[in-house]
């Protein structure tokens, strides 16, 4: 009887840059022979893809490590990958004693020979718990690998770590300075996730809007996306997430404006409207110039949904600040709004500042931000009633099929619902017929070609 090949179990927390390592894992893997599971308890090789971003995600990390660890069979291994294990490795090694080894957020590439050098019997007792962590010894000088069947909508990685210096964030402190991925590399890895049968295409970064600066290219985003656009003729949708307000250029508001494919959707994530707290947050603050460049993207493109996420109770947000706050929401009318409530991550230079905002007071803020933009949210979502839209359908629920059009990126906005259950993965036109505050209703249009 010939020897079962040996299974790996993969689970993904946090944000999308860390589905696009997870995915890479999973390819690596499997070109090695390894299966997928799902049930944990049928894997030889357990991995948990840590976020380490806010306490609360930490916390998430370690109770999940735990978990796993404490039903761990003795021929299982049990690696901590990604963000956590990076930022906080001794955290998870002390409170979750299973845990094998550790594997920094550069260092997947690795994670075939650390799999087998655990599950090698005596080696892997001669091991103990490793790790590795920081710089990789050789850099990936390929696409990265990706699985050869995807879903409809597939995300792109295009640079890791961030050259930012935002007083709340931890990102730099374990993920390093700008690393953009080779032009070519990234251009390649689209035509491959278009020919596994990605439709839509999400670019993400920590900052997009930074691509190339680390070698010596800024703004070189824009010939990046056109090159994409060209080389996938298969793709439907290039959708761009996480640009910094100081970053986007006119030369990339004409690529939106000017190429098919890519979406007429931009998130900016600005963190907040008070030029004092922005100050305070090492951010642009220079609200006329993202009123401009806001101006300058609707002008060009008037249908365009625009997506930021804000930080309620920052240290030393005062009344008049977070009315300012208020204030610039209703401005913009954006169409998408995330809030969030400040998080002291230690380390970071906002953990020390005084006068922090109590947490009763921050629940607050966050709901009357959130009171703010619902009738905005609305009133935009009414605005596409008679529109007909292409959709992209992605589940089923209850009877209705759920889909996003070009205003929805995944995972974090909203769904057209349309009754009965349409063929998922699938480009359709559907005519908007009603509205919510975060959903809105479409019926399948009839001999009609989306705008």
């Amino acid at each position: 009887m010939a020897k079962k090949a040996p299974a790996y179990f993969i689970l993904t927390l946090g944000c999308p840059k860390n589905q696009v390592d997870s995915e890479a894992m999973a390819t690596l893997l499997m070109q090695k022979g390894y299966r997928a599971v799902t049930d944990p308890d049928q894997a030889d090789v357990l991995i948990v893809n840590t976020c380490g971003f806010l306490q609360a995600a930490q916390q998430e990390s370690i109770s999940v490590l735990r978990d796993l660890g404490e039903g761990k069979k003795k021929r299982q291994v049990l690696i901590a990958a990604g963000c956590m294990a990076e930022r906080d490795g001794r955290k998870i090694l002390d409170a979750a004693p299973q845990v094998d080894a550790l594997l920094g957020t550069l260092r997947w590439p690795e994670i075939v020979d650390l799999a087998e050098g655990l599950r090698g019997g005596k080696k892997r007792r001669r091991l103990g718990r490793i790790a590795l962590l920081g710089e990789p010894p050789h850099p990936l000088d390929a696409p990265t690998p990706r699985p050869p069947q995807l879903y409809a909508s597939a995300y792109l990685k295009i640079s890791d770590g961030c050259n930012a210096s935002c007083a709340f964030c931890t990102i730099p402190s374990f993920k390093g300075k700008l690393k953009s991925h080779p032009f070519e590399n990234v251009v390649a890895e689209a035509e491959n996730l278009t020919r596994a049968g990605a439709r839509e295409l999400v670019v993400v970064a920590q900052d997009t809007t930074d691509y190339g600066r680390d070698r010596g290219e800024p703004n070189s985003l824009p010939r990046l996306l056109n090159a994409i656009a060209r080389r996938t003729p298969g793709l439907d949708w290039l959708r761009l997430m996480y640009a910094y307000p100081g970053h986007i250029s006119d030369e990339l508001i004409q690529v939106m404006a000017e190429t098919p494919q890519i979406l007429h959707y931009l998130d900016i994530p600005l963190q907040h409207g008070h030029p004092a707290t922005l100050r305070r947050m090492r951010r642009p603050s220079n609200i006329d110039m993202v009123l401009k460049t806001i101006e300058k993207l609707r002008a060009a493109m008037p249908d365009i949904a625009l997506r930021s996420t804000f930080i309620v109770g920052y240290p030393g947000e005062t009344e008049e600040e977070f009315q300012g706050l208020l204030d610039f929401i209703e401005t913009i009318r954006f169409d998408k709004v995330g809030v969030f409530k400040f998080s002291p991550e230690p380390g970071t230079p906002a953990a020390a500042l005084p006068h922090q905002i109590p947490p009763e007071v921050q629940e607050e803020r966050w709901h009357q931000v959130m009171a703010r933009q619902q009738p905005i949210s609305l009133a935009r979502n009414q605005a596409q009633i008679g529109r007909v839209l292409t959709a992209l359908t992605e589940a089923h629920e209850e009877g209705v099929t759920l889909a996003r059009t070009y205003r929805d990126a995944p995972e974090v906005d909203g769904y057209v619902i349309i009754p009965g259950e349409l063929p998922l993965g699938e480009m359709v036109d559907v005519e908007i017929v009603d509205a919510m505050a975060y959903d809105i209703i479409g019926e399948v249009a009839v001999n009609a070609k989306a705008p």
